[in-house]
């Protein structure tokens, strides 16, 4: 997958950049994603809600470019043509997780065939690293689905300054006829910004809500 070389004196956000970088400002956002028709949709075809939580994050994803910057292995900036999710799958046995990665495509159907693949592959293979290879262009999808909240959080101490979103799903609860589910985002306000966060969970509500145009 090709990795495009931001040229900074020609970048507009280079400013901004600079400065929330040096002060290695990060944010998160939570906010109640309305999946009552998408649940509806999922059960009536018996589809699972995690996979198809994990594509609308990784089409949403894969939509902007402020999703997708990063630095590369040389710690040089740019941005991935297209990145895949890596995500958590909980061991009930001994309540330990692993890390597994799930090539993405656009195309629901053929996602959720990989999705599915790996899960059979790998869910009972303990660890937290337990798939092989992960690409480079790669970035992290979780749940805590034993608990609705209201606010998430993670503190990443890292020098190589991690800048790709962070996504966490929560236990989805009813609330005035509706069924929502808590999204919790993670950026690096050196590439993305409120305008951008707003952006990202209005986009996913989109995606749950016209369902149709890509479950079928």
């Amino acid at each position: 997958m090709k990795f495009n070389l931001i040229e900074k004196e020609n970048w507009d956000r280079t400013p901004y950049f600079e400065h929330y970088l040096s002060q290695k400002c990060t944010f998160s956002l939570t906010a109640n994603l309305d999946i009552t028709k998408l649940l509806e949709q999922l059960r009536n075809k018996e589809i699972k809600l995690y996979p198809s939580f994990i594509y609308i994050i990784s089409k949403v994803v894969n939509s902007h470019e402020e999703f997708r910057t990063c630095f590369n292995d040389e710690a040089v900036l740019g941005y991935w043509d297209k990145i895949i999710p890596s995500y958590t799958i909980f061991h009930s046995d001994n309540k330990s997780f692993s890390c597994i990665w799930t090539e993405f495509s656009n195309d629901f159907r053929i996602f959720y065939k990989n999705y599915n693949d790996d899960i059979k592959r790998y869910y009972d293979v303990k660890g937290l690293f337990t798939k092989p290879n992960q690409p480079k262009n790669s970035f992290p999808i979780s749940s805590v689905p034993w608990i609705s909240f209201t606010g998430f959080n993670l503190n990443i101490n890292d020098d190589s300054d991690f800048l790709l979103p962070i996504i966490t799903g929560g236990k989805y609860f009813n609330q005035e006829n509706k069924i929502l589910l808590p999204v919790s985002l993670q950026m690096h306000h050196a590439v993305c910004d409120g305008y951008h966060a707003a952006m990202f969970i209005e986009e996913l509500q989109k995606l749950a809500n016209n369902c149709y145009d890509w479950l079928y």
